[in-house]
């Protein structure tokens, strides 16, 4: 004799009942009970072998906003034709729309569908409409089978797209290309009793009843001993949960940062928006150099200009190093130094700016460490490893004692530590702002090489007119491209992208 709980037994008869599969959204209705009450039953159903559950996707038709409003009211094209209709079965397209109320954004898409619906004719020289032969004689214009499929998922809401018949889903690709109407999937649980299901329907008895879960009535009266307790099986298969998380390559980024604090640097921080003077002038670049072009860099609209007021020596000095090298040993860039192109905003183009604002502050030792994680725009065409908005890792040294040996380590290091890298390589490249400048490239098995950055040591021509006497290593690499190695990612805009699949699966270190 199979014992069954009162809803089990309730929804093995409801299923008994039934000619044919049962989805679970009809069997809440039939039962009453909640979604989660039905599929909870019926999987304790399914593990005693008395029915049956399989997944089923339907597509399911919706109207959009548009759609909604042409239910309630009726096409635009009907609209024109009734009002050609009114006015004798011809008039002037202009007259007709004007007396149907159409906006005039929708009388040439009134007017098409009129021509290709084959409800009227349209002569271009007069500007006329005039109602088919067989319209003007009964003064009645069918209804269309995308107008019958419009007004049924108006008053149903939704639609199965497998239950329409040939016509109304000519009609749902009709109403779709017109925008007028979506298909989404939805996958469905449908239900069958089994023969052993049959079968207990007529032989079990109902149970009794079963405790959930222990109350504090139950307790304090000692009922908890008669109570039957409901046994769970903690091995059933359950639904996915994905529980909140924090973005994989945020972390990454935190990871970053916690490496280089352990290693003894303090973060530098500024705002996104910045003056030409530190992003370009404070680093040696020429005012007439392609970078500044805006082709090359964003400039903000408004407000156009920053104020340098609080820096007028070091404006000072920062344009005598332009014009003729100043106290610094060089000869300059030879030209007459603008103050309205260094005031101009911009939105920072690398993460360098940070660090001429910091050697500028005069707020840090010899020696001393500083880096930056910073957000940095350029107009970039987007492809795989390239996008206009990504993130450099930046960072600085100031010492006394400092050599270009010591700035390939440090490169090093974050090569093969951070990117997971198997080997790396350097090569000679030029920056206004650093001499000797090193390009750092790695290399990962299964992934290829990749080029991370740039660095170098800071010219005089960088730190002398900043007040800065020691040698400063820097360097400024991109960050994404290291997540990218690390995880093997081959498209940068993977990082970015919203899909939940992987941002679900994706384990965070």
């Amino acid at each position: 004799m199979v014992e069954l709980r009162a809803q089990e037994q309730h929804l093995l008869s409801v299923l008994s009942k039934q000619e044919c599969s049962v989805s679970v959204e009809q069997l809440v209705q039939f039962c009453g009970f909640p979604d989660a009450a039905v599929m909870r039953n019926a999987l304790s159903l399914q593990e005693k072998n008395f029915l049956t559950i399989q997944a089923a996707t339907q597509n399911i038709i919706k109207l959009t906003a548009e759609g909604k409003s042409y239910a309630q009211t009726s096409l635009p094209e009907r609209k024109l034709v009734v009002a050609v209709a009114e006015l004798g079965g011809k008039a002037d397209l202009s007259q007709a729309a004007k007396k149907a109320g159409l906006e005039a954004s929708f009388i040439q898409i009134a007017q098409g569908w009129v021509i290709r619906k084959k409800w009227a004719l349209y002569d271009s020289k007069t500007n006329t409409l005039t109602l088919n032969d067989a319209l003007l004689h009964q003064m009645v214009v069918p209804e269309g089978c995308d107008e019958t499929l419009l007004k049924y998922l108006g008053e149903k809401d939704q639609a199965v797209f497998d239950d329409l018949n040939g016509d109304l889903k000519e009609a749902t690709e009709q109403l779709k290309k017109r925008k007028l109407a979506v298909v989404e999937p939805k996958t469905t649980r449908i239900l069958k009793i089994t023969p052993e299901g049959i079968q207990a329907v007529s032989e079990a008895t109902l149970a009794v009843p079963e405790v959930t879960k222990l109350t504090p009535e139950l307790i304090i009266t000692g009922k908890w001993r008669e109570a039957k307790l409901q046994k769970y099986n903690i091995e059933a298969p359950v639904a996915k949960t994905w529980g909140g998380k924090k973005h994989p390559y945020l972390s990454f980024l935190d990871e970053v940062r916690a490496k280089l604090v352990q290693l003894g640097f303090q973060e530098m921080t500024g705002t996104a928006v910045e003056a030409s003077f530190f992003n370009f002038d404070a680093l040696y670049v020429p005012q007439d150099h392609p970078a500044r072009d805006p082709s090359d860099i964003y400039y903000i609209k408004d407000p156009k200009y920053a104020n340098l007021d609080n820096q007028t020596q070091t404006v000072e000095q920062i344009a005598q190093t332009h014009e003729n090298g100043n106290q610094t040993g060089s000869t300059g860039w030879g030209y007459k130094y603008n103050l309205e192109a260094a005031r101009r905003l911009i939105l920072r183009g690398h993460g360098t700016c940070l660090s001429a604002r910091t050697l500028q502050s005069g707020r840090y030792q010899v020696p001393s460490r500083h880096f930056s994680i910073a957000r940095v725009y350029r107009p970039e065409i987007t492809d795989r490893t390239h996008l206009s908005e990504f993130n450099q890792v930046e960072g600085i040294i100031i010492d006394e004692n400092l050599t270009l040996k010591d700035l390939l380590g440090v490169l090093g290091k974050f090569a093969l530590e951070i990117a997971g890298a198997d080997k790396i390589r350097f090569k000679p490249d030029y920056f206004p702002f650093t001499e000797p400048s090193v390009e750092l490239s790695a290399y990962k098995e299964g992934y290829g090489w990749i080029e991370f950055g740039g660095s170098g040591i800071f010219r005089p021509e960088v730190t002398l007119p900043l007040n800065v006497k020691a040698p400063v290593i820097a360097w400024g690499l991109g960050v994404d491209r290291l997540y990218m190695m690390r995880n093997e990612i081959s498209d940068i805009r993977m990082i970015f992208n919203q899909d939940l699949d992987w941002l679900r699966k994706k384990q965070v270190n």
